[in-house]
């Protein structure tokens, strides 16, 4: 009864998320009905105690990344930067190489930092006229946005500012630049793998004589624009390297040490008032600090640069679009977080993280952990919802056995986050659901290619764990 009540709960808040409903207000119900089927623990005290907490955990240590990359995001879209830079690698590239040309547009702008959801919306117009004056099946736009935007810039290359790699450094004492050579060849494996699955995809669709308008009623076509001036490239691209650049550089506990003194000392002003802190020490602290002084430069820099390509009032409203934004992503996640806290306070939730641990005997701990998060991910429909769910549960097990195992933290943080971005692009996910909407194409049409680069992107895990297990490298 006691793990029954626990997968009543995970099966309800997969099949809500799936259905578009709600996480915020279904998650703690599920919880609810985890801690009634499963457990003796108070259910109102589980609710606003360990819930509540937790949610307003995830929210201090991780709002501030969200909050500002998505109005880094905006500004760079609302200034047409974003734009600058994907038409002038379209442009350099031309219509011989359309989907080569999305795919690094997509990339270029996702590593830098803008939002995927901000790229899907700064890409496609693009992409679209590019693919019909090459003849390419509409349908492949979406995998190959996909392929740029949410596999190996979000998690996988080093120092990539997106919150997937930003969270397990708050697990695992590690920087975004965390096993940067695995990082590095999981990244170059599922570009060409990907790469090679949508060029056959449009290989075949030539041999049947499929085009771009293909068999079905085109929706949401872009309207084209010549006489639009967009920015020079090397403009465009400033606020994107001062993002990368700064972020390495503060990465650096050397060069950061001049910026930001953690002391003992300084916390007894905050022992004396009661509250409780997540970070102790600055190594724990520093991804964080980095990012935030990194994203506030680059929000600088995009400012200075676009501001008179925004109407009056327009840069008002690019900041509160960005703020307002953030608040449903990282409530949503940070709802998760709190639901898979409660879960893992139940009676019951021990055998199950028994069975999770028990795994490294038979298949080793990176599998064992590979396989929990990317699970979760997929259940929640979320990278960030299921990594935060699983490293909340087994974090702190997992870093443990790490060291017994001299298996560096590092490597832990690499294949939590690249895991975490492998199943979670199922049918129910909110930014597949938000690319097929921006394209005007169905998961009938789109979905079958989005889900090869899903699975490509998985099995990537296990070989950049295989990489580490024959060679020692990170």
């Amino acid at each position: 009864m006691e793990i029954f009540g626990i997968l009543v709960s995970l099966i309800g808040l997969m099949g809500l998320a799936y259905l578009g409903y709600s996480v915020i207000f279904f998650a703690p119900l599920c919880a609810a009905i985890a801690v009634v089927l499963s457990s003796k623990l108070p259910l109102m005290p589980a609710y606003t105690e360990i819930f509540m907490s937790k949610m307003g955990e995830y929210v201090k240590a991780y709002f501030p990344v969200f909050m500002l990359g998505a109005v880094f995001g905006k500004i760079m879209e609302e200034t047409g930067m974003a734009k600058a830079i994907a038409s002038a690698i379209i442009k350099y590239l031309g219509k011989e190489r359309a989907i080569l040309s999305v795919v690094l547009s997509c990339a270029f702008l996702t590593y830098g930092g803008v939002s995927l959801f901000v790229v899907v919306f700064a890409v496609y117009p693009l992409a679209a006229i590019l693919f019909r004056e090459a003849g390419i099946p509409k349908r492949l736009i979406p995998p190959s946005i996909a392929l740029g935007a949410f596999t190996f810039t979000m998690d996988a290359l080093p120092g990539t500012p997106q919150i997937q790699n930003i969270i397990p450094t708050q697990f695992f004492n590690t920087t975004a630049y965390a096993a940067p050579i695995c990082g590095i060849c999981g990244a170059i494996l599922i570009f060409t793998l990907g790469m090679t699955w949508i060029t056959r995809q449009k290989n075949n669709a030539e041999i049947k004589n499929e085009g771009y308008e293909g068999t079905e009623a085109l929706l949401n076509e872009p309207k084209v624009s010549e006489n639009e001036k967009t920015l020079p490239f090397w403009a465009a691209v400033l606020p994107l390297l001062s993002v990368l650049i700064v972020n390495l550089y503060l990465s650096n506990p050397f060069h950061f040490s001049w910026c930001f003194n953690w002391n003992s000392a300084m916390l007894e002003p905050f022992k004396e008032m009661k509250i409780a802190l997540m970070t102790g020490h600055v190594e724990k602290a520093q991804p964080i600090w980095s990012l935030i002084i990194a994203l506030f430069v680059g929000i600088g820099l995009a400012s200075l640069i676009g501001v008179s390509r925004l109407p009056k009032g327009g840069f008002a409203k690019a900041i509160s679009a960005g703020t307002v934004g953030s608040l449903l992503a990282v409530i949503n996640t940070a709802s998760e977080y709190g639901y898979g806290s409660v879960v893992s306070s139940v009676e019951g939730f021990q055998k199950i993280k028994d069975v999770l641990v028990s795994l490294q005997h038979t298949v080793g701990l990176l599998v064992s952990e590979a396989i929990s998060v990317t699970t979760l991910s997929g259940v929640t429909g979320s990278a960030s919802g299921g990594m935060t769910i699983v490293l909340g549960m087994l974090g702190n097990t997992y870093l443990e056995m790490a060291k017994a195992a001299n298996i560096p933290p590092e490597m832990l943080h690499r294949v939590a986050c690249m895991a975490a971005g492998g199943m979670d692009t199922l049918p129910h996910n909110g930014a597949v659901i938000t690319l097929l909407a921006v394209c005007g194409l169905t998961h009938k049409q789109s979905y079958p290619d989005i889900f090869v680069i899903t699975i490509i992107k998985t099995l990537t895990v296990f070989f950049i764990i295989g990489l580490h297990s024959a060679t020692g490298l990170s």
